[in-house]
């Protein structure tokens, strides 16, 4: 089994100086006729907007957690579906969790995607990401935006699942070089939950945050 720690190195390579979403040139106009905004276009205007102010602020590009957190929380979640990457990532034990446990795994959940990602943004250049083909249907109210990562090495496949809201479409899971985000934590939080609970891997989840947070 792939272990979140093998996974984020994949992340790190592909998703290399691209902060949590990347930057899409070209939209299809596959959704023209809906009031929402498509999904394509949607990406393609957050990404840029992240990107424009990762390269314009060293503090970002340094590391900087409260400023990348400040970011994420501004520009990037009200476009997630946080709590559905969450329960899917908690996989069956999200039924079992009370009110107060979700809003912790959601919290530390967070914090460890932040950490994760916010190690690439340094290392920000000049790559781009293309979208490949869309297999998307109009009507459909779930998608997959597949993209590539060009600029440096072989392209690297880069995809997100979305699904339509009446605020919008929304991600809830990412693909990065063939392997699904949720799918791989799922393993992860599952081998924690059964040998402490709930409670346990909230407390893992939590030390090491704060772990890495010491190492900063």
């Amino acid at each position: 089994m792939m272990t979140a720690e093998t996974f984020s190195n994949h992340r790190r390579l592909a998703l290399r100086g691209l902060g949590a979403v990347g930057l899409l040139p070209w939209v299809q106009p596959v959704w023209a006729n809906q009031n929402l905004e498509a999904p394509e276009a949607l990406i393609e205007r957050v990404s840029g907007l992240l990107l424009d102010k990762i390269r314009a602020d060293d503090s970002l590009r340094s590391g900087d957690i409260n400023r990348i957190m400040a970011l994420v929380d501004e520009h990037l979640m009200p476009h997630v579906n946080f709590t559905r990457m969450t329960a899917s990532s908690v996989g069956r034990f999200w039924r079992q969790a009370t009110p107060e446990q979700r809003q912790r795994l959601q919290e530390e959940f967070k914090i460890t995607l932040v950490r994760t990602y916010s190690g690439a943004l340094n290392q920000l250049t000049d790559q781009t990401l293309a979208l490949r083909p869309s297999r998307a249907q109009p009507g459909d109210t779930e998608v997959v935006v597949r993209s590539e990562l060009r600029g440096r090495g072989e392209p690297v496949p880069i995809d997100y699942r979305m699904e339509k809201t009446p605020t919008g479409w929304k991600v809830f899971d990412v693909n990065v070089a063939g392997f699904w985000l949720v799918d791989t934590y799922r393993g992860q939080f599952a081998q924690e939950i059964n040998a402490r609970g709930i409670d346990g891997l909230i407390a893992a989840m939590a030390e090491r945050n704060r772990a890495a947070a010491t190492r900063s």
